[in-house]
């Protein structure tokens, strides 16, 4: 590993090419290099297209991850393979952004339509991505790609409770020069009607604004530079219960730049990069006054990646990065975290059939003892149709500073949570069938958990350990018959993750959970479907009380109106059946909803 890092500065200026960037640069390489010995679903442009522009929406539709939410457009929390939100890491071009403060990303806050691909990665990642990757990734992904074009995108979407989705995009490029513009506006009174009841869903209105700007330059055959630019402008009026009436509000504000240089020659391929992330909160307990709390946090992250193709069946890369984070605000100390990290993958295809992959990582902090990570991975092709794989890995949960600052809670002896995991996968693909499984197992050892101590102060303290264990399934079948094509997805999660004191499911995970969907399309028109059954989950950790399961059913039409392709009209029809369902206690979700959207291209 000293080795490898030294030769870092030998090789920036040397030439000829490892990897094919003429075409398309993707900043997050490890996940298609790295990634051999794992689940990986990748969703395509079409898909995210399809759905409604929050995370939430299109994971919750199209992958194995649960969801609750307190209510349509409100805080939305992951729990992938029985885990909790702050064990779902979501990594933005290759950049771990998961928030610094409370260590999870609210999937409502983001918006996918200016994103080219996004791909869940199941299982452990914390050698590559650092924190929180324990139940596996969520990968964001945008396309540097340089060849001539110029095209404009405008969608606009209305529906029912005022909801307006705008996103307008611009992509240039020629052969050295590539850029990207969004711009979207998600916004909606929400103020729909309990099911069964009279009542309605009051102080629910939020709006989202999010820009995206991409640029990539093509110095030379060996030699690009990219620059990654989001910002996130927020606001949410905290909707009540069924019980209570809420009138707080929550503004969120994030920046994230992220500056690369990459050089490529005949073995090496090094990167250079440079990232700035901010996020800054106001809660307004009364919105209708001027008194809030709030929360900030600036990151600076630097990392060399030097990737060194020792020949044509062996892959060595190394990565060192520098991390800081400067924390600050009414509720937390002003506090800097520096955290230096060394990272070694190692991949060999020994043979046609057999291929493994080796990861380590180490991080020194001053502020909590780094345990060493490591992962291991096979993949063995049995026939052109059928391979197994297998994956064993270490990964871990650092403190946030949340955790660790809260004023007069925080508790700074807290050690990492620490996780070990082990997988066993199997791939069947035929002409135009494909169905992979998985079952997986995860020990998880000191779990931070906030708890009351004398009466109503609570901290964070080690007192958890939880194992989790399932199976996974998806299917994939598409057929393509002249002018007509079928596609259908479907995807299954048994999860059973219990406190191994207690011997308790955790709350908020789903023993079962099952969606599908399918798309035909006919000349220029299409019709797509979608189903999601959530079964039943625990809201008290003595599994006393419980939510009942839900079925929830989505219907969507597209079609282009003219010769040239470039005027889509669509509509959709959400909850169909009119499932009167909670996937949070007390948080009633939006009955039979419709929305209409046009799209033009030029």
């Amino acid at each position: 590993m000293f080795c490898v890092f030294l030769m870092c500065q030998s090789i920036l200026a040397q030439n000829s090419g490892a990897i094919n960037l003429n075409e398309v640069i993707i900043s997050d390489a490890q996940l298609n290099n790295f990634s051999n010995a794992q689940s990986v679903l990748a969703l395509n442009d079409s898909i995210i297209q399809k759905n409604q522009p929050s995370l939430t929406s299109i994971l919750n539709y199209n992958s194995f991850i649960y969801f609750k939410e307190n209510g349509f457009g409100m805080v939305a929390s992951p729990s992938f393979r029985g885990t909790t939100a702050q064990q779902t890491a979501v990594i933005w071009n290759g950049i771990n952004i998961n928030s610094q403060l409370n260590g999870q990303t609210d999937f409502n806050t983001i918006y996918t339509r200016n994103f080219n691909s996004i791909a869940i990665r199941s299982g452990g990642g914390s050698v590559i991505y650092g924190s929180s990757a324990v139940g596996g990734t969520i990968h964001l992904n945008n396309v540097i790609a340089y060849k001539k074009q110029i095209q404009n995108e405008i969608l606009l979407n209305y529906g029912s409770f005022n909801t307006l989705d705008l996103n307008y995009k611009l992509k240039f490029g020629t052969e050295k020069l590539s850029a990207f513009f969004g711009f979207s506006r998600f916004s909606s009174e929400n103020d729909y009607q309990y099911i069964g009841t009279k009542l309605k869903n009051q102080n629910g209105a939020f709006h989202n604004n999010s820009v995206d700007f991409n640029f990539g330059y093509k110095i030379n055959s060996n030699n690009y530079v990219q620059f990654y630019n989001q910002v996130f402008d927020g606001s949410k009026d905290f909707s009540g219960t069924l019980a209570a009436v809420s009138k707080s509000k929550y503004t969120d504000f994030n920046t994230r730049n992220l500056l690369e240089w990459t050089n490529r020659n005949e073995h090496f391929t090094s990167k250079v990069k440079m990232a700035f992330l901010t996020e800054l909160y106001h809660y307004f307990e009364n919105k209708n006054t001027k008194n809030y709390s709030s929360g900030k946090s600036e990151t600076f992250i630097s990392k060399y990646d030097l990737n060194f193709k020792i020949n044509s069946k062996m892959n060595l890369n190394s990565i060192l990065e520098f991390n800081q984070t400067k924390g600050f605000g009414s509720d937390i100390e002003n506090v800097k975290r520096n955290i230096y990290s060394s990272v070694l993958l190692f991949k060999h295809q020994l043979s046609s059939r057999f291929q493994y992959e080796l990861s380590f990582r180490k991080e020194m902090t001053a502020n909590y003892k780094s345990p060493f990570l490591y992962s291991f991975g096979a993949k063995y092709v049995v026939t052109k149709n059928y391979l197994l794989r297998a994956n064993a890995s270490r990964n871990f949960r650092i403190p946030t500073l949340n955790d660790l600052y809260w004023v007069g809670a925080g508790n700074k002896n807290l050690k990492p949570e620490n996780a070990n995991q082990f997988e066993i996968g199997q791939e069947v693909k035929f002409k135009n069938v494909s169905i992979s499984n998985s079952v997986y197992i995860i020990y998880l050892k000191d779990m931070i958990q906030w708890t009351p101590i004398n009466g109503s102060f609570w901290t964070p303290n080690n007192i958890k350990n939880v194992t989790s264990k399932g199976l996974e399934t998806n299917l994939n079948w598409k057929k393509n018959y002249q002018l007509h094509s079928i596609e259908l997805n479907a995807n299954y999660a048994y999860t059973i993750s219990e406190d191994n004191v207690t011997k308790q499911q955790l709350i908020y995970v789903p023993y079962h959970k099952f969606n599908a969907s399918i798309c035909y399309g006919f000349k220029n028109a299409s019709i797509n479907a979608q189903f999601l059954y959530n079964g039943k989950v625990f809201t008290t950790s003595d599994n006393a009380y419980e939510l009942n399961a839900y079925k929830v059913a989505n219907v969507g039409f597209d079609y282009l109106i003219n010769k040239n392709n470039n005027i889509k009209l669509g509509c959709n029809i959400r909850n169909i059946f009119n499932e009167n369902y909670q996937s949070v206690a007390s948080r009633p979700m939006p009955g039979r909803n419709y929305n209409l959207n046009l799209t033009f291209k030029f």
